[in-house]
C-alpha cells in the first residue's frame, strides 16, 4: 500500500498561507557565508587553509512589516490580534489528526519557493515523533517534488555520534531538513552539538547552524520547550534562527498565534473520528477495605492526599473522594468497620514520585497515582475490557473489511510485564494480558455471530499472530517499559518502532495478520494510526491529558488499501473502552480542552467576529476587523445576553432560538454570520427563560386587604393552625415477624458486577457532551477472596434492635446464603427492611396530643416568610388562592389547583407553605392544601387534602404511606368542637367533594 496525500485540503492551505503571508513583502534571497576549516596547530605554519561556501537563509523585512503581516494573518483567521512583536515565534494550532506533519513539511516547500529559504530544522521531544516524521518525509518525498517541480532537498536525522551530515546542511544549496529531538540538543555540558569535530572541519556543529540562521520548526512544543526559560527553549534560541514555528494542538505557550484548527472545529468539520466511549463501571462491590490515590498537594507545607474510598453515607456505601493526611484513621473517615486498623502513612509529593504509604494489618502498599489497594479482582475487570475490545473490534470488521479497510485496535497496560515477562532462562513468557486476549480472542471466533471473518483461518495460531507488544527494546532484544530520559533509553525506543512506525503501510495492509496492538502507558504524541478504530485503558486515566493523549492515538480518518482516506462518520468512528462513566469522561475531556488548549466552552470573545466577511460598496470582501467585533461584544454585554466574562447567558439562547435577536443597524448584512457564530457557541437551549426564580406575593381582595386577612381564611385557620406532640408503642413480637417476612420477600442479591454503558462524545463550542446509546449489558464478577463482616454488630449499629432480634430475624428469613454472596449488599439491604418495617410498626401505635392554646403556627407567618418559586411551576393568575400564583410540584399538584379555581363550591384555598409542619417519628411532614368550602351556600366545610396520583397505599411509598397515617391522627386530634377540618387523600377535587355526601 501507498499512502495517498490530498495536496488541496482547504484548512491545511489556510495553514500554510497563514505562516506563508507572514513574510509577505520578502525578497527572494540568500546569505552566503564561509565555512573554515580549523586544522592542528603545526598544520597552520604551512599556510594551509579550506573554506567552502555555505548558504543560509535571510530575512529583509523590518519588524513593522513582520507585525503588520502578522496582523493581517490573525484577523484573517479570527484570532486575538498580537500587540507587538514580542519575539520571532509563531504558533500553528491544529488538532491531532488533521495533517499537521504534512501542513509543515510543505509550508517548508512554499517558503523556499516564494521566498527561497532553504534551510530547517525540525525539533520533535521523542524518538516516535522522529521516526515519524522521517517516515513522512520518505513517502511524500514523491509527492512534494511533484507538487514543486521537482526541486532537489536532502533530509537527515541528526546523530550525536555522526556529526559530519551538519556541514552538507551547511554548505548545501538544496532545501536542507534537518530531523533532531530535543533530547540530543539540550544538554550542553555532555553534547556533541557544541563541541568541535573533525567530522565538521573543525567546527563545533551549532555554529554552522547557527551561521545558516534556519527556521526552526517545533513539533509539540510543550514537549521540547521544557518552559519558557527551560533547557529545550534554550536550545532552541542557541540555533539562532531566523523564526520558529510551532506546530501542536496543545500549546501550554501561545506566542503568536497565526492559525487555530482546535477540536471543536475538526469535530464540526468531520475531520477527525466520531469518538464514543463504552464505560465499565463496578457496581455493589463495596466487600473490601478499598483506597485509590488521586492525588497529592503540598500547599505551604502542608502535605495531603486525595483518596476515593467506600464511605457510608445515609443512603448506603458510596464512593467518594476525601482528603487525608499522614496518620488518618480510615475506618473513622469511611464510618465502616471493614477498614479497621487501616491508616495513611508518608505522602510524597514530589513530581514525577508522588506516592502514598498505605498500612495495614499484615503489611503496607504504596499507590502511585491512579493506583488502588482491595479493588474487585483487577483482572476480571480487566478481562472484561479485552473482551468487549475484541467484540468492538470484530463488529467493525464485519461492517468495515468488505470496503477494504483494516481494523486496528490499540491496549494501553500500565507495565510490560503484564504483557510479556522473561523466564530464568531469558526466554520470552506470556504476561496476563496476552493470555488473556488469546482466550477471549479464540472464544469470540467460535460465536456464530463472527463465522464469516474465520471461515479461512488457521485458529490454532491466529490468536498469537493478532497481536503483539510496542515497547522499548534493549541490546538483548528484551522488552522494557518506554522511557526516553538518556540516550541509552532511547536507543531502546528506537528498536522499537519498525512495524508500526516505519512500516505503516505494511501493519494497514490486509497481507499483515498484527490487528491488536499492546502499548506501554508512555505511549503519546507521535505514534499514530489511521486505522485505529478501538482504544482500550487497562490502567487508571488519571494525569491531566491522558484523554487527550489516549484519543489523539486513533483520531485519524480512516485509509482504504488504495491508501485514499474515507471520511464521514459512519465509517470513522473511535469507541474508547474506559472505566469510568461516560459522564465522567466527557467531564474530565471538557476540563483538559479547557486546561490545555485555551478553548473556552460557552464564552463569546471580544474578537469572535472580527473575521466576519463585509461586502463593501465596490463589491470587495474585507473582515469586520477588531474595532467592530468589540463594539458588537459590548452590544451584546449591555443587552444581558453575555456576562462581563462574555459568558453565554439564557437570554442569548432563547433570542436565537426565537429568531428575535437584536442588533445595531450596522451589523444588519452581517446578521445571519453573527447568529451562526453565537449558535455554535451558545449550545442546545436546556433552560427555558420562563424558569426565572420569582416572588409569589399574597392576593388582595377587592377591599385592598390581603385574603388572609379575611374572616373566611381565619375561620379556616384557626381549625388546622395548633400544634401536637406524640407517643409512640409497638408489639415486638409483631415487629420481628413483619421483618422477616419482609427479608423473605426483598429483593435478590446481585453479585458485585460490572455495567457497560455507550455513549456518543459530541464536541462543540459550548462544551463536550455525551449521549448514552443502545448497548448497555452487565456481567457478574467473582469476588472469592472477601473477608466476610461481623454482620450482627453492623446491623445492631445501623437498627437499633439487639442482637437477640437481629438473630431471629436472619434464621428465620432463610437468607444467609445471600450474605455469602454480597456481605455489604445484603447488609445494606437487611437494614433498610428493619428500618422500614419499625417505621411501619411506630405508625400503627402512635398517639397525638394537641399541645397548649400558646403553641401554634401564627397567620403573621404568610407575611414574614417569603415565597419564591419557578414561573414554569406556576399557576398564575389565580381568583381564589390566598397566594396570587400557585406554586406546585407535580402535574397532580397543577391540575388540582386548575379545578380549585373552576369549582364553584370552592371559596378559598392555600397551597400550604413549607414551614406548615407536622411532627412524625419519620420526620417532618406537610400537607399539601387547606380549603374552605361552601355547599347550597349555607355549610361551610374546612379540609387540609394531601394530593396524590393514586389512593391505593399499597401504590405509595412506604414512608409517604407512613406520614400520611400521621398526618391524620394529628388532625385528628386537634380537637375542634364545632365544624372540624377533615383530612382528606385525594386525587381531584370530586375526591374531596365526594366525602361531604
Amino acid at each position: 500500500m501507498k499512502l495517498h496525500f490530498e495536496p488541496n485540503l482547504d484548512y491545511q492551505l489556510q495553514a500554510i498561507e497563514a505562516v506563508c503571508d507572514l513574510f509577505r513583502g520578502q525578497e527572494a534571497c540568500r546569505t552566503e557565508f564561509t565555512v573554515t576549516m580549523k586544522m592542528p596547530e603545526q598544520q597552520m605554519t604551512l599556510g594551509v587553509a579550506e573554506t567552502d561556501l555555505g548558504v543560509g537563509n535571510r530575512l529583509t523585512l523590518l519588524d513593522d512589516q513582520v507585525h503588520k503581516n502578522l496582523s493581517d494573518v490573525q484577523l484573517r483567521c479570527g484570532l486575538e490580534p498580537s500587540s507587538s512583536l514580542a519575539s520571532g515565534d509563531f504558533t500553528v494550532e491544529m488538532e491531532t489528526g488533521t495533517g499537521k506533519t504534512y501542513v509543515y513539511l510543505r509550508t517548508i516547500f512554499e517558503l523556499n519557493q516564494r521566498f527561497g529559504f532553504t534551510k530547517f530544522v525540525i525539533v520533535v521531544p521523542s524518538v516516535a515523533i522522529k521516526e515519524g516524521v522521517y517516515k513522512t518525509l520518505q513517502i511524500t518525498e514523491e509527492h512534494f517534488k511533484g507538487l514543486y517541480a521537482g526541486v532537489p532537498f536532502d533530509f537527515f536525522l541528526y546523530d550525536s555520534s555522526k556529526p559530519g551530515p551538519v556541514r552538507n546542511f551547511a554548505t548545501s544549496s538544496n532545501v536542507q531538513i534537518m530531523v533532531v529531538t530535543v533530547g540530543a540538543i539540550n544538554k550542553k555540558d555532555v553534547n556533541n552539538l557544541y563541541k568541535e569535530s573533525e567530522k565538521t572541519g573543525g567546527e563545533k556543529p551549532i555554529d554552522l547552524i547557527k551561521a545558516t540562521r534556519p527556521i526552526v520548526i517545533v513539533d509539540e512544543p510543550q514537549s521540547v520547550d521544557g518552559g519558557l526559560t527551560g533547557a529545550g527553549k534554550t536550545a532552541l534560541d542557541a540555533m539562532n534562527p531566523l523564526c520558529t514555528l510551532r506546530y501542536s494542538a496543545t500549546h501550554v505557550n501561545k506566542h503568536h498565534m497565526v492559525y487555530r484548527l482546535d477540536a471543536v472545529d475538526a469535530y464540526e468539520r468531520k475531520l477527525v473520528k466520531q469518538i464514543e466511549v463504552a464505560s465499565a463501571t463496578v457496581e455493589d462491590a463495596y466487600n473490601k477495605p478499598y483506597v485509590r490515590l488521586v492525588s497529592v498537594s503540598n500547599k505551604r507545607g502542608t502535605i495531603s492526599a486525595k483518596v476515593e474510598l467506600h464511605v457510608q453515607t445515609a443512603s448506603g456505601v458510596k464512593p467518594q473522594e476525601v482528603t487525608v493526611s499522614d496518620g488518618d484513621d480510615l475506618q473513622q473517615t469511611t464510618k465502616r468497620a471493614i477498614y479497621a486498623d487501616f491508616r495513611v502513612g508518608d505522602i510524597n509529593t514530589a513530581k514525577d514520585e508522588e506516592l502514598l504509604e498505605l498500612r495495614f494489618p499484615g503489611g503496607e502498599a504504596y499507590l502511585a497515582i491512579g493506583q488502588a489497594h482491595g479493588d474487585v479482582d483487577a483482572l476480571a475487570v480487566q478481562r472484561e475490557m479485552i473482551r468487549r475490545t475484541i467484540k468492538e473490534h470484530l463488529d467493525k470488521e464485519k461492517r468495515l473489511v468488505p470496503m477494504g479497510i483494516k481494523v486496528l485496535s490499540l491496549f494501553f497496560i500500565d507495565s510490560v510485564e503484564r504483557y510479556r515477562k522473561y523466564d530464568a532462562d531469558g526466554n520470552a513468557v506470556k504476561g496476563d494480558y496476552a493470555r488473556i486476549f488469546e482466550d477471549e480472542y479464540r472464544r469470540a471466533a467460535k460465536l456464530p455471530a463472527y463465522q464469516s471473518l474465520f471461515a479461512e483461518i488457521d485458529l490454532s495460531s491466529a490468536a498469537e499472530d493478532v497481536h503483539n507488544g510496542y515497547f522499548s527494546i534493549d541490546k538483548k532484544g528484551g522488552w522494557s517499559d518506554t522511557a526516553e530520559n538518556n540516550a541509552g533509553n532511547r536507543d531502546n525506543a528506537e528498536r522499537a518502532y519498525n512495524l508500526i512506525m516505519k512500516e505503516k503501510e505494511k501493519l494497514l495492509g490486509f497481507d499483515t495478520p498484527l490487528k491488536f496492538i499492546f502499548s506501554h502507558s508512555a505511549l503519546k504524541e507521535g505514534w499514530d494510526n489511521p486505522n485505529v478504530f478501538q482504544i482500550c485503558t487497562l490502567r487508571e486515566i488519571g494525569t491531566e491529558r491522558e484523554r487527550r493523549q489516549t484519543i489523539g492515538r486513533g483520531l485519524r480518518l480512516c485509509v482504504k488499501q488504495s491508501g485514499e482516506r474515507v471520511r464521514g462518520f459512519e465509517v470513522n468512528r473511535l469507541t474508547v473502552i474506559a472505566t469510568e462513566t461516560y459522564e465522567q469522561f466527557a467531564e474530565n475531556l471538557q476540563k483538559e480542552y479547557e486546561a490545555e488548549t485555551g478553548i473556552r466552552f460557552g464564552i463569546v470573545e471580544q474578537h469572535q467576529f472580527a473575521a466576519i466577511a463585509v461586502t463593501g460598496a465596490d463589491g470587495q470582501v474585507s473582515p469586520l476587523g477588531v474595532d467592530l467585533s468589540k463594539a458588537l461584544w459590548e452590544h451584546l454585554k449591555a443587552a444581558g445576553h453575555i456576562d462581563a466574562k462574555g459568558k453565554v447567558q439564557d437570554s442569548l439562547k432563547v433570542a436565537l432560538k426565537d429568531g428575535t435577536l437584536a442588533l445595531p443597524a450596522e451589523f444588519d448584512p452581517q446578521r445571519s454570520q453573527i447568529a451562526e457564530v453565537l449558535r455554535k457557541v451558545s449550545g442546545r437551549l436546556e433552560i427555558k427563560n420562563a424558569d426565572e426564580r420569582k416572588q409569589v406575593p399574597l392576593r388582595k381582595g377587592k377591599d385592598g386587604k390581603a385574603i388572609i386577612l379575611s374572616d373566611e381564611f381565619k375561620a379556616l385557620w384557626d381549625r388546622i393552625k395548633h400544634q401536637t406532640t406524640y407517643r409512640v408503642q409497638f408489639d415486638n413480637a409483631k415487629l420481628i415477624a413483619d421483618c422477616t417476612a419482609a427479608l423473605q420477600k426483598a429483593p435478590p442479591i446481585a453479585k458485585a458486577r460490572l455495567q457497560w454503558r455507550k455513549a456518543d462524545i459530541a464536541i462543540g463550542k459550548a462544551g463536550v457532551e455525551a449521549t448514552e446509546k443502545d448497548g448497555a449489558s452487565t456481567v457478574v464478577l467473582d469476588e472469592s477472596d472477601i473477608e466476610l463482616p461481623d454482620l450482627l454488630t453492623d446491623l445492631q449499629n445501623r437498627t437499633q434492635l439487639t442482637r437477640r432480634s437481629i438473630t431471629s430475624i436472619l434464621t428465620s428469613s432463610g437468607r444467609l446464603d445471600d450474605f455469602r454472596r454480597n456481605p455489604q449488599q445484603f447488609i445494606e439491604l437487611t437494614a433498610e427492611v428493619v428500618n422500614r418495617c419499625k417505621r411501619m410498626a411506630l405508625v400503627d401505635g402512635i398517639k397525638y396530643q394537641r399541645l397548649g392554646d400558646e403553641h401554634f403556627y401564627a397567620q403573621e407567618l404568610f407575611d414574614k416568610e417569603e415565597l419564591t418559586g419557578y414561573l414554569k411551576n406556576m399557576l398564575m393568575e389565580t381568583s381564589k388562592s390566598i397566594y396570587e400564583h400557585v406554586v406546585y410540584d407535580s402535574t397532580t399538584e397543577r391540575d388540582f389547583a386548575d379545578a380549585l379555581e373552576k369549582n364553584g363550591d370552592v371559596v378559598l384555598y392555600a397551597k400550604l407553605p413549607g414551614w406548615f409542619k407536622v411532627p412524625t417519628p419519620l420526620g417532618s411532614y406537610n400537607p399539601d392544601w387547606a380549603l374552605l368550602i361552601e355547599k347550597d351556600g349555607t355549610q361551610r366545610l374546612y379540609f387540609v387534602v394531601e394530593t396524590k396520583s393514586s389512593l391505593f397505599t399499597d401504590d405509595l411509598r412506604d414512608k409517604e404511606s407512613a406520614k400520611i397515617e400521621c398526618g391524620k391522627a394529628h388532625f385528628q386530634a386537634l380537637g375542634v368542637e364545632e365544624n372540624p377540618a377533615r383530612y382528606v387523600v385525594a386525587r381531584t377535587i370530586n375526591d374531596v367533594l365526594n366525602t361531604t355526601t
